[in-house]
């Protein structure tokens, strides 16, 4: 089984759709699972035309408090980093679950153990299945705000059934912070997915650090690509011993397919497969 990550710095530069894309003209030759890691923003089902079935839902530990117990000492609100308990010194604390992350620091400072735990529902895990290609994805419940934890729980389900594929490509989130990082582990290649802009060219300079941080090799594919427009990212790719490995062109058909739930074809992603398989 090979792992592949369809990453990027930058919010819509196209990794979805090179995800989609890939997984498809790989699933001509091969068994392949796609994985939608972007858990605040799943939409491969919706290119893809996927009708998913949930299969898991995700659970986050949450502290709850025995107000019997309770010597409304306020040092719960103290040490709180995510501002989830309010106290004021004499009285009962009001605890808001919303903007608990289930740091535990809580229930560790609370010398008369007025605090244990529950758990509050967080998230969905998916399945499903179309274009020859199997696929699975989280999605973070509405109000909630710690997405890695729906991630871990996807890549805990990846894990269980990935050796039956030849590829697992995982689309992520944008940016570099802990969701992404926690989608990305395990791959042996990362495509670093961006755009001929200098927005695009600041988020690719960050998601390689990032990948070379994580001692994972990547290549950099160009979406929305026309003629005259790529220099700006063909320097930041040789600044980093790298070449534009596939230009994904800026093309109406593709638009249009793309609107329509089609997978992309086109010979750029042709030249991705053959560089991955």
């Amino acid at each position: 089984m090979k792992q592949i990550g369809i990453t990027g710095g930058k919010g819509g530069t196209g990794k979805s759709t090179v995800a989609t894309a890939l997984a498809v003209e790989l699933g001509k030759r091969h068994k392949v699972l796609l994985v939608d890691a972007d858990v605040d923003c799943p939409n491969d089902h919706l290119l893809l035309g996927i009708e998913r079935e949930k299969i898991r839902t995700v659970f986050q530990r949450i502290p709850k408090w025995n107000f019997e117990k309770c010597v409304k000492c306020g040092k719960c609100a103290e040490v709180c980093k995510t501002h989830a308990v309010f106290a004021v010194k004499g009285k009962l604390p009001i605890f808001l679950p919303q903007q608990c992350n289930g740091c535990g620091a809580c229930v560790i400072s609370c010398s008369s153990k007025a605090i244990t735990w529950a758990k509050k529902e967080i998230g969905y895990v998916f399945k499903g299945k179309k274009h020859g290609i199997d696929f699975i994805s989280g999605e973070l419940k509405i109000n909630e705000a710690v997405s890695e934890f729906v991630v871990n729980e996807l890549k805990e389900e990846v894990k269980k059934i990935e050796k039956g594929y030849d590829f697992v490509l995982v689309d992520t989130a944008a940016g570099t912070h802990c969701d992404v990082i926690s989608a990305l582990e395990g791959s042996s290649i990362a495509l670093a997915v961006t755009e001929p802009t200098p927005l695009g060219k600041h988020d690719l300079e960050l998601i390689m650090k990032l990948l070379k941080r994580l001692g994972i090799k990547f290549e950099i594919v160009l979406n929305r690509f026309e003629e005259g427009r790529e220099k700006l990212i063909e320097k930041v790719a040789e600044s980093n011993g790298k070449k534009i490995a596939s230009k994904i062109p800026y093309s109406k058909k593709i638009m249009k397919d793309y609107s329509k739930g089609i997978p992309v074809k086109h010979e750029s992603i042709e030249k991705i497969a053959e560089l991955v398989e």
